[in-house]
């Protein structure tokens, strides 16, 4: 039985292409009548040797092969499909292909199966234990129950923005669906399941509350926690306090140092991986968070007297493994009853507390972003410094700030 294929797109000039048996060559023609591209394919077994004729088929003549980036719209058997290539080459070639296609019933993708076979195969075995951890929580509880029951090729923009809708979260969070999202998406696309993401949609908006930022300690108060380093009663927790509050580090890089990261002779400082805890009581060590997190930074003279090196391959705070997030907690805990500190002891306080002090004595973004680890001083501006008024300079510049 004949099956007759329809192509009809709005491009520039008339062309007609002929399709023919039974070694299916496609033949595109100018309104002259010549042949511009000839496609010699295998014959599409749900095609019989009959020729058909296509008119209004949209070709540009120009340079074969030349870039043009094209994006166009054909129906093929009623069926609306997106082109994009970069030559009219790429373009005929892919057309070709529409052809012989046979034409079938539409089968769907139940998008929970998909997401998370997607999730299985491609994400997880690539990306660090906390970002699996990350991934799932935000599939199991926002992304799969949203699209529940529902096809991949049925997902519209109007089920996105329902989805950032109904999310009782922070704005931040709103955006870490929307990249997960992405990704499985585009791998729809990819697959052919979708001819574009609706994600890319302008329509659709994300607001909300923005994430409560880290408030930093007042001067007076790290002053004061700076003084009191020596009522601390354990030997690592002052180790932690001296390291922690005079040093612009992440929690994770204070866990991963070892004995051989401390230059005494030098007055340095180096980070070269970082300690992160997917399950709250088992330590991963891992390396740090970007390429720009590697670096060294000047060690404060104020330090230097709570240290007690050990071996090279020991950690700081743990000897033979590193802390566990319960250790680090209770530590905190003693600190803050040991000094008699009124408020909680949180380590990405002192963070953002001595980054904001960094840039307030020095007004050189440049050095306080180094000194982070961040790899553009955005970053360092729009989360670290609040706006309080190299290598061993900076650490002179943070004891400075702390003595009176």
């Amino acid at each position: 039985m004949k099956r007759k294929s329809t192509v009809s797109n709005i491009g520039q000039g008339e062309y007609r292409t002929k399709v023919s048996g039974p070694y299916f060559r496609f033949d595109l023609y100018n309104n002259a009548g010549d042949v511009v591209l000839s496609q010699w394919l295998e014959q599409p077994p749900h095609l019989d040797n009959s020729t058909q004729e296509l008119d209004c088929m949209p070709f540009q003549q120009g340079v074969e092969g030349m870039a043009t980036k094209i994006n166009r719209t054909v129906t093929v058997n009623g069926v609306k499909r997106w082109i994009h290539c970069n030559t009219e080459q790429e373009y005929c070639d892919r057309l070709a292909k529409l052809f012989c296609k046979e034409p079938q019933s539409e089968v769907k993708h139940l998008f929970s199966e998909y997401a998370l076979n997607w999730f299985e195969t491609y994400s997880k075995p690539n990306i660090a234990t906390a970002t699996v951890k990350l991934y799932s929580h935000l599939l199991t509880y926002h992304i799969i129950p949203a699209f529940e029951g529902m096809a991949v090729e049925d997902i519209r923009a109007d089920d996105i923005q329902r989805l950032f809708n109904g999310m009782d979260t922070s704005k931040e969070t709103k955006y870490k669906v929307k990249r997960l999202l992405n990704q499985v998406l585009n791998a729809a696309v990819d697959d052919e399941f979708l001819v574009k993401s609706p994600l890319k949609s302008d329509r659709i908006k994300i607001t909300g509350a923005e994430s409560t930022t880290t408030a930093t300690y007042s001067v007076e108060q790290m002053q004061y926690l700076v003084q009191h380093i020596g009522d601390i009663q354990s030997a690592q927790d002052r180790t932690y306090m001296a390291i922690q509050a005079l040093h612009p580090l992440r929690l994770e890089e204070v866990l991963g140092l070892k004995w051989s990261d401390i230059d005494l002779e030098h007055m340095s400082l180096s980070v070269n991986r970082a300690v992160t805890h997917p399950t709250r009581n088992q330590p991963e060590v891992k390396d740090t968070k970007t390429k720009s997190s590697v670096r060294t930074i000047g060690l404060s003279q104020l330090a230097v007297s709570y240290l007690t090196p050990g071996r090279a391959d020991e950690f700081v705070l743990g000897g033979n493994s590193p802390l566990s997030y319960t250790q680090v907690r209770r530590m905190c805990e003693r600190i803050q009853k040991d000094t008699g500190f009124t408020e909680k002891i949180t380590p990405k306080r002192f963070r953002t507390t001595v980054l904001t002090d960094l840039y307030d004595k020095t007004r050189d973004i440049k050095l306080v972003q180094a000194a982070a680890g961040h790899t553009t001083a955005e970053m360092t501006l729009k989360h670290y410094v609040k706006g309080r008024g190299n290598v061993v300079k900076s650490a002179a510049a943070i004891e400075s700030a702390y003595t009176a």
